[in-house]
């Protein structure tokens, strides 16, 4: 997550703690929005425990690709 966080903060101007809220609003609201096995996924990525091809399957999986 910090390096989504130190993205927003280059790209907005924001402080750092703006941009850790920003982020985990936008987080927040997508995760709410897909079903709980993405929000896991996209948790892990932001950790540096995922891996963006399972995240990807989650995904797809979700529209039966």
């Amino acid at each position: 997550m910090e390096e989504l966080v130190a993205l927003v903060m280059k790209k907005t101007g924001l402080t750092e703690k703006q941009a850790e809220s920003a982020v985990e609003v936008v987080l927040g609201f997508i995760k709410d929005k897909l079903p709980a096995v993405v929000g896991g996924q996209i948790d892990a990525l932001l950790e540096g425990k995922g891996d963006l091809g399972a995240a990807a399957d989650a995904l797809g999986s979700l529209f039966g690709k």
